[in-house]
């Protein structure tokens, strides 16, 4: 792996995204509004180089340690959730160069404004034929679809005979297949409470012919072309790793937000929130619980990478420490957008104050399946049994 300029990498994109944050915000409203981002902030986000921060520098990406990573997913979404989520989510889709040809991966990302978007597999399969794969369905949640030249489908494979291909561990794979945006057709269905502004909407196919040079698989590490700690570690890992930064920047923003209200205002018959002992404890626990939360996961990324073999996939204890890291830190940022909402009282309720969207994008941020409980319960049965099911394969 080139380390050259490996400091200024480890620290530059959070200063990028900072830098571009405030120009965000200036069109947050219109954002959500139309479900795009605008030009020419759009440009100013390809010129930051955010959507390529786990890209393989092997084809033009900067390939960042995962918690800074973190960090400007954070810094982003600080300024509007719904453009933190598309840049997580397309940062996670790049994940997919090292998997497939690099002829094909220089052929996507060879633009410089080169961004994938797709939806989580369903029951379509991709038909495996002479030369690639033949795929008709539809797909939803494709977040980030409107900004995106190509788009991507999960699939199981049905081969010629009408069986599933196995991986190694004796599963059905998953395959995703890789095409240019003009060959899916629309499916306009987002109409959320939330995250408005990502426009994660469906889109379908039919009897698409997918070359088998864009194609590859996401679940098996050990597949990887570019080697070195970022690709050791799971693509679902990561994609936990971009959630949890979307949730600390809503929550840090509403803190934020909060810290502002309460020093002007006054409830009826009360003293300034401010000036409360009871909103001055409450407001330094959840600035101790945010830190605290940042902090934990930061420790288990860099002591992960540190550790973490240049060929080798990390291990199913390594990645249950990723998977509770980043399921105790969603949930956390999650009580303090509640705590923070609950505290501003009436002010919070209206369109436009610095809560409102905030709270609607964090609860729907809450509902996606990197959010759920059952999280928990899968990394406590694995520190009393292990994981014999392969629950963090």
């Amino acid at each position: 792996m080139n380390h050259i300029g490996a400091s200024s990498l480890a620290t530059d994109p959070v200063a990028r995204a900072r830098a571009v944050g405030p120009a965000i915000a200036a069109v947050a409203d219109e954002i959500e509004r139309a479900q795009a981002i605008p030009e020419p902030v759009l440009s100013q986000i390809h010129d930051a180089r955010l959507p390529r921060m786990l890209l393989p520098r092997s084809v033009g990406g900067d390939e960042i340690e995962p918690w800074v990573y973190m960090r400007a997913i954070e810094e982003i979404a600080r300024h509007d959730g719904s453009v933190g989520w598309n840049l997580f989510v397309s940062n996670s889709a790049a994940l997919i160069a090292p998997f497939i040809p690099e002829e094909a991966a220089r052929t996507i990302f060879g633009d410089p404004r080169g961004w994938i978007a797709w939806g989580p597999p369903n029951q379509y399969r991709a038909l495996a034929v002479e030369g690639g794969y033949r795929i008709t369905g539809q797909w939803h949640f494709a977040s980030g679809c409107r900004q995106a030249n190509w788009m991507g489908a999960h699939c199981h494979v049905q081969e010629a005979d009408g069986s599933l291909r196995l991986n190694r561990f004796g599963r059905p794979t998953v395959r995703t297949l890789l095409f240019p945006k003009h060959h899916a057709t629309p499916i306009h269905d987002w109409n959320t409470l939330g995250m408005r502004g990502t426009a994660s909407e469906g889109y379908s196919v039919t009897d698409l012919f997918v070359p088998e040079g864009f194609s590859g698989t996401r679940e098996d590490p050990a597949l990887r072309r570019d080697r070195g700690p970022l690709y050791a570690f799971t693509m679902q890992g990561l994609y936990a790793v971009g959630v949890a930064g979307v949730a600390f920047g809503i929550a840090r923003a509403m803190l934020d937000a909060f810290t502002t209200l309460a020093k002007d205002k006054v409830p009826r018959g009360h003293i300034r929130l401010s000036d409360s002992p009871v909103v001055q404890a409450d407001l330094a626990r959840r600035e101790a619980n945010l830190g605290s939360a940042r902090a934990y996961l930061t420790e288990i990324l860099k002591d992960i990478w540190e550790s973490a073999d240049d060929i080798e996939p990390i291990g199913a204890h390594e990645r249950m420490r990723v998977r509770l890291g980043c399921a105790h830190g969603i949930n956390t940022a999650i009580e303090i957008a509640d705590y923070v909402y609950k505290a501003a009282g009436v002010s919070a309720i209206f369109p436009g104050t610095p809560f409102e969207r905030r709270f609607r994008d964090m609860h729907t941020l809450s509902q996606q399946i990197q959010s759920r409980d059952a999280h928990f319960e899968a990394v406590g049965r694995v520190i009393f049994h292990g994981d014999p099911d392969g629950l963090f394969l």
